[in-house]
């Protein structure tokens, strides 16, 4: 079959539908109105002084002295009296204008003398001068009225929109209809267990007269945990995508707003919402911004935050048996959440989202693949196995940051290449080659380099060296990665060790080649210090002088406040740190040893870094296949 010439439409192309509301549109607002009504009573009061506003050019102003001379003499045609103003025209076409007193009459003036032809006119503006007066004491509160609307809507989040400017107590969760946006469990790859946690969910939205028959009741509440980036969003949408219900999004953030009660009401009216539509799914995103332990914040009982977590937990218990609604929340700190959401009949179901393993992430990248063009050599499996930690949003990342890189080089195809600086750049942040060292700076960072690699090939538990560069990266003037070859959820007590061990390299190769040190193992020793400390207070492997027990500091809120308070004695604390110093100086003594032993090789592999500017793993491998010179 051919393609279409360029000339010709295809057959089933549809025509782009215009939008029905162009980006440049903008609606009114209430200061607009007020703005036009000012200029509508400024144009009033201009008419309401007098008709011959537009002819006063042609108009001699004079005293009315003047004028009663002119009409006793009979040189005027006609008088007209407005007010507190005479307009008069003479027989020969000369317009007069003079003023008199508000009590003043026409007898007063001398103006009903009967042998006079002149006609004298008087006007009343009575009615006129009360709508006026009446318009203008409209104007305060007309403007005082559009400043509280714009004000409002400004504090409700917006122009107003749909919700209107008294609106505040409205949900702002957005809706997603079963039949548009669907995700089903096809597009959430990885996190098995967690999709078979929640298949009677969708069991039971689709067929509920099974459950009801049973005499079984559905968790009215599903709390997922899990890092970032796990797809704890992704998967709440297949639950609604694979049982066609609406699906309720709102985040715990869009609850709480600067007057109070308004949190409470907007939870009312979501659960109205649901309810209309059941069955429907609410999905609450970080559920902890709002459903964190009461009586922590500053005001006690009468906290916004505390209002409306109370009305979510009045709303669940109000759901009966069959109401349909489900409610999904979202959260990565599950530790900090209110006792009372996590019973029975609440959140009453926990389902935890991991890190992916090495078979999730390469189903990840299938997934993400399936849009992108690829050359016919790529391989996702190397990429799977280089992104040990990564999660799902990592992973959509690297392949996004590939397809960019591509794009940026003129490619038609995304290579390896590509995929392999891709995570590079995700680990580890852009390379900075702009950022100007000195010729002295870069020795010292490939001798820093180094000395981390060697440092860590001979400490036998450390993870293997996969590359080693002083190409800047973010904050960082050179790098040595060190890649696990596969996924692993524990780390002995001599891991630990070997891992500082290898932190220890850089600082030391300062001082063994150059006889001091530098700033740049601030870092390390940031991260010695952290591992040593946890060794010691937590993991209990700070030796018999400290023991086999947990010292952990607690913290506690007050008045929005954090305090941290240690439970150990005085006299611990000092065992403590004393144990911490001793595993860092261990480690730097063995990290010495190390570097001493092998110091032709620490030269060495710097010069030919230096040289280079990047080192693989398989490069580094082949110094120690080889006889080292002397």
């Amino acid at each position: 079959m051919t393609p279409p010439s360029s000339n010709q439409k295809p057959k089933n192309s549809k025509k782009p539908q215009k939008s029905k509301k162009s980006p440049q549109t903008t609606r009114p607002n209430a200061m607009t109105f007020v703005l036009v009504a000012s200029l509508m009573l400024a144009v009033l009061a201009v008419l309401g002084q007098g008709e011959g506003f537009l002819d006063s050019a042609n108009t001699q102003e004079v005293p009315l002295s003047t004028l009663q001379s002119e009409y006793s003499a009979g040189n005027l045609a006609s008088i007209e009296v407005k007010d507190t103003t005479l307009t008069a025209e003479a027989i020969d076409g000369t317009k007069y204008r003079s003023t008199k007193e508000p009590d003043a009459n026409i007898a007063d003036l001398g103006f009903n003398d009967i042998q006079q032809s002149t006609e004298v006119e008087i006007i009343d503006t009575t009615g006129s001068k009360l709508l006026l007066n009446f318009l203008f004491s409209l104007l305060p509160i007309l403007l005082i009225i559009g400043l509280f609307v714009y004000f409002t809507r400004r504090a409700s989040g917006g122009a107003g929109g749909e919700y209107g400017p008294f609106g505040f107590g409205k949900s702002r969760a957005k809706v997603y209809e079963a039949d548009k946006h669907k995700t089903t469990f096809a597009d959430v790859a990885g996190a098995q267990e967690a999709k078979e946690e929640v298949t009677e969910i969708v069991d039971f939205l689709k067929h509920p007269k099974r459950y009801y028959d049973m005499g079984a009741k559905i968790p009215r509440g599903i709390l997922m945990v899990g890092q970032p980036g796990t797809g704890k969003t992704l998967l709440a949408r297949a639950i609604a995508g694979e049982a066609s219900v609406p699906f309720f999004s709102v985040s715990g953030s869009e609850f709480v707003e600067m007057f109070v009660g308004v949190g409470a009401s907007r939870v009312r009216d979501l659960f109205k919402q649901a309810q209309r539509n059941a069955p429907a799914i609410i999905f609450i995103d970080e559920i902890d911004a709002i459903g964190k332990q009461r009586g922590q914040g500053s005001g006690g009982g009468h906290d916004e935050r505390e209002q409306t977590l109370n009305q979510i937990l009045t709303e669940m218990d109000g759901f009966d048996d069959q109401s349909g609604v489900i409610v999904i929340a979202a959260t990565n700190r599950p530790d900090v959440l209110d006792k009372a959401l996590l019973r029975p009949g609440r959140f009453d179901r926990r389902v935890h989202i991991d890190m992916p393993d090495m078979v999730a992430r390469r189903q990840i990248l299938d997934v993400h693949a399936n849009n992108k063009k690829f050359t016919p050599d790529i391989n996702l499996d190397k990429i799977a196995s280089k992104t040990v930690g990564f999660s799902g949003a990592d992973l959509e990342n690297v392949l996004n940051e590939a397809a960019i890189m591509a794009v940026r080089q003129r490619e038609k195809k995304i290579s390896q290449a590509h995929l392999e600086d891709a995570v590079e750049k995700v680990s580890m942040g852009p390379e900075r080659r702009s950022r100007k060292i000195t010729d002295k700076e870069r020795e010292i960072v490939a001798y820093h380099e180094v000395g981390h690699a060697l440092a860590g090939h001979f400490a036998a538990e450390c993870e293997p060296v996969h590359k080693i560069s002083i190409i800047s990266r973010g904050g960082a003037l050179g790098l040595t990665w060190f890649l696990p070859e596969e996924d692993t959820y524990l780390r002995s007590e001599q891991k630990l060790k070997d891992e500082m061990v290898s932190l220890h390299g850089g600082r030391i190769a300062e001082e063994l080649i150059f006889g001091q040190t530098t700033t740049g193992a601030s870092n390390d020793l940031e991260r010695i210090t952290k591992i040593a400390r946890s060794m010691v207070m937590t993991y209990g492997m700070g030796g018999q002088e400290v023991g086999p027990v947990v010292f952990s500091e607690k913290s506690r809120s007050f008045a929005g406040i954090e305090f941290h308070e240690s439970d150990v004695s005085p006299d611990t604390a000092r065992t403590i740190d004393l144990q911490v110093r001793r595993l860092v100086l261990e480690a730097e003594t063995r990290c010495r040893d190390i570097l001493t032993q092998h110091m032709a090789l620490l030269k060495q592999i710097s010069v030919d870094l230096l040289d280079r500017e990047n080192i693989f793993r398989e490069e580094f491998l082949a110094y120690f296949d080889s006889p080292t010179p002397a």
